[in-house]
């Protein structure tokens, strides 16, 4: 069983330290100018009114309803989809308010792919045979390479934010999204964790890409002449050392994706800035590759979940992974984890991950004890990965035990391991 306690996440700007000698370097977000659109959100998960039916007609009627209301940039939309994996005591859910704030614009080289923002969320048309996978990022993004490792030859889409990638697939625009959960260095990516429950995709699969991080800055310019360099912050931690050798007088700054660092680079043809990116992202914007394989860990490992829409059958051919998420029963706080965990161990099921999050609906419980006071705790959810396939009976009976003890549990997928071997070395998709 492994658990995770991540420095790190998607969500959070993390503090990282640079080189001491540095006297003037200092760490800021910087936001390229190339989204239209930008969403923030309650912390509210969301459903229809008036229910969701079953049929493709009723979802794409509801669809048109949400992209309606996004297009419009109305104060709140609704959504929602089915959860067709049985398994689970009621899943409420409440509203969502989207806040479109538009922002500056600005050109970007020619003939690559740009990002979805949420004034795209409308229904898409009919798909052609091509598989359609939605990651978030710009081209030469890491998750743009695991997207092409999960689907070959499949279409990718680009999202400004993983929930843009979410809504995408939940609206017809894209079949799949590819999207990080996980790095062996940095930890978990909270914000995916989150959007999971809140939204009602299911994952069908899972890759891992070793990360082959790479210091680009415009062609001619020397590392001796940087003077600052960025990227997304889980990047900038995990070559630290490496840019304390490289560039030990530059500022290192955070930036939200490391091939839009790349980009962004190459449009303000800022001479002074390196990047932390893919070799792919120097290929694609122009610039030179000022070191290579600069990860201060060879063995960097992202792993990626691929969501669709429907689920896929579990069998038992092959090593299957689950992945569920539960929630104590009231006032049973995380004393419940322990017969959890019985439940697993008792049919000898091994558990690779467990994750908690703050209860969203619920975040803190307060207990009264005349003789000490009142005490507040928080209330938190679980996220639980197993390797057992539901088409097992070991796992069915398992989580007929463990919805004995929770408020909901809910399987977010049954879906086949990622068994193929991995190289530390640099490849075509990265």
């Amino acid at each position: 069983m492994q658990a995770v306690s991540s420095a790190f996440s998607c969500d959070l700007k993390p503090l990282i330290k640079t080189n001491p000698t540095a006297k003037n370097a200092r760490f800021s977000h910087v936001n390229g100018k190339r989204v239209s659109v930008r969403c923030s959100y309650r912390s509210e998960s969301f459903s229809f009114p008036n229910g969701v039916g079953s049929s493709r007609a009723d979802w794409q009627s509801s669809c048109a309803i949400l992209a309606s209301k996004v297009a419009s940039a109305e104060n709140s939309i609704i959504g929602g989809l089915a959860d067709q994996v049985a398994a689970v005591n009621g899943h409420s859910n409440g509203s969502v308010n989207l806040s479109l704030v538009p922002s500056e614009t600005n050109n970007v080289k020619p003939g690559l792919v740009q990002p979805l923002t949420n004034t795209d969320l409308s229904p898409a048309p009919s798909h052609g045979s091509t598989l359609r996978v939605a990651y978030q990022g710009v081209p030469g993004a890491y998750s743009e390479a695991a997207a092409g490792k999960a689907y070959p030859n499949s279409e990718a889409i680009p999202c400004d934010q993983f929930d843009v990638a979410f809504q995408a697939v939940e609206l017809w625009i894209a079949d799949r999204a590819v999207l990080p959960v996980e790095n062996s260095l940095g930890g978990s990516i909270h914000r995916n964790y989150d959007l999971l429950l809140r939204h009602r995709l299911h994952i069908v699969g899972e890759v891992q890409i070793p990360v082959h991080h790479c210091l680009l800055a415009l062609p001619g310019v020397r590392a001796d002449c940087i003077a600052r360099v960025i990227s997304h912050p889980q990047a900038l931690a995990q070559t630290e050392g490496s840019l304390n050798k490289l560039t030990p007088r530059a500022a290192i700054e955070a930036f939200h994706d490391t091939a839009a660092a790349a980009e962004y680079i190459a449009t303000n043809n800022l001479r002074d800035t390196a990047a932390v990116a893919s070799a792919r992202a120097a290929e694609l914007y122009g610039l030179q590759i000022l070191a290579d394989g600069i990860q201060d860990d060879a063995g960097n490992v992202t792993r990626f979940l691929m969501l669709a829409r429907d689920p896929i059958i579990p069998r038992t051919d092959r090593p299957f992974k689950t992945s569920i998420v539960f929630a104590a029963q009231e006032h049973q706080g995380t004393s419940v984890l322990f017969k959890v965990l019985s439940a697993f161990a008792f049919r000898n099921i091994s558990l690779t991950k467990i994750e908690s999050r703050p209860h969203h609906n619920c975040p803190v419980r307060v207990v009264e004890d005349g003789s000490v006071g009142t005490k507040k705790h928080f209330e938190y959810t679980f996220y639980v990965d197993f390797e057992a396939s539901m088409a097992e009976a070991r796992a069915q009976n398992a989580l007929a035990e463990v919805q004995e003890y929770t408020s909901f549990l809910r399987v977010l997928g049954s879906y086949p391991m990622d068994m193929a071997p991995w190289s530390t070395l640099p490849s075509e998709d990265v």
